[in-house]
């Protein structure tokens, strides 16, 4: 069985929403994986460009709320944004629940290049966070005797 991870954010707009689509990515199908916030504020733009230049397509990813998610087992609940973290100290369903905070690429003032260079900064954090975090897991996933 797939492990599960879920990704919260507040407004599940960037830091989740990318990092939902890096491990999608990383995991090669290995993960199911979703992403929600404590409100929905709809995908950045900006989010989707950093993306785009990966080759990974959000185009048409929904911004939900955590509430779609309750009631439901996860192996990892990940806060990505310290507001989730202390909002959401405890999430029903998870067996574990991880923070990694990361800083929000969504309120950087400044030209279209400024912004999008923060994005890709985050960007690049969550996915290096990603590559680590699947490294650690895969001996232990190694060493599971076979169902």
């Amino acid at each position: 069985m797939a492990q599960r991870v879920l990704f919260l954010c507040t407004h599940n707009s960037a830091r989740s929403q990318m990092a939902e689509a890096l491990l999608r990515q990383l995991s090669d199908g290995r993960v199911v994986v979703a992403s929600a916030g404590s409100e929905a504020r709809g995908v950045h733009a900006l989010a989707v460009a950093a993306l785009a230049e990966l080759g990974i397509e959000i185009r048409d990813a929904e911004s939900k709320t955590f509430e779609r998610y309750l009631g439901q087992p996860w192996d990892a609940v990940i806060t990505v944004c310290d507001a989730a973290n202390e909002s959401c100290p405890v999430f029903p369903g998870a067996a574990r629940r991880l923070h990694w905070s990361f800083p929000d690429p969504s309120a950087v003032a400044g030209s279209e290049t400024e912004r999008l260079a923060a994005f890709r900064a985050v960007r690049d954090a969550i996915a290096a966070q990603l590559r680590a975090w699947l490294a650690e897991a895969a001996p232990a996933a190694e060493s599971r005797p076979a169902q």
